[in-house]
C-alpha cells in the first residue's frame, strides 16, 4: 500500500508532524511520498495510494496559506473523489474555542462533499498542551494503519 503524506502549514508544525509519519510508514517498511500542498496539484490526486492531509489552522479559523492553493482548486473544479481514501489530522489550539482545527475540519468536509472515503478518526492536536506534535502525530496514525488493516 503506497501512503502519501500531504501537509498545509503556517509555522512548520504541519511538515513536523508530516516529516514524523512518513519516517514511521518508512520505519514500518511502506512506501511513502511527502509533499507540500503548495506544491501538488488535484490532478495528480489518485485512487491507489491512501492519503494522509495534515493541516495547520491560521488566523481566524483558516486553512494556512500553503494549502490555499488546492483547496481553491478543490472547489472550483470540483473532482469526482469517489474511490479515493483519506486520512486527516488538524492542528490547533484550543484557546481559540470557535477556530480550533477548522483550517483541516474545511478540508476534510471539502474531500467528503467531492466523494472521498475518510479513513480512521479525524486526528487532532491541540498547540496548548505542548505534547510533542510529532508523537501525537505518529501516535494518531497508527490507529489509522489498523484501521485500514480491517479495510
Amino acid at each position: 500500500m503506497k501512503i502519501q503524506v500531504l501537509f498545509g502549514t503556517e509555522s512548520g508544525n504541519a511538515e513536523m508532524a508530516a516529516e514524523d509519519i512518513a519516517a514511521s510508514v518508512r520505519d514500518g517498511g511502506q512506501e511513502v511520498e511527502i509533499h507540500d500542498l503548495s506544491d501538488f496539484s488535484i490532478s495528480e490526486l489518485q485512487h491507489d495510494p491512501v492519503y494522509v492531509f495534515i493541516c495547520s489552522t491560521y488566523g481566524e479559523g483558516d486553512l494556512p496559506n500553503t494549502a490555499l492553493p488546492f483547496f481553491a482548486d478543490l472547489s472550483i473544479v470540483g473532482p469526482d473523489l469517489s474511490g479515493m481514501r483519506y486520512a486527516i489530522f488538524g492542528l490547533g489550539d484550543t484557546f481559540y474555542t470557535e477556530t480550533y482545527s477548522q483550517g483541516a475540519t474545511k478540508l476534510d468536509d471539502k474531500l467528503r462533499a467531492l466523494g472521498a472515503e475518510r479513513i480512521g478518526e479525524f486526528g487532532r492536536y491541540d498547540a496548548s498542551t505542548w505534547e510533542p506534535v510529532g508523537e501525537k502525530a505518529v501516535e494518531w496514525f497508527s490507529g489509522v494503519l489498523t484501521e485500514l488493516a480491517v479495510h
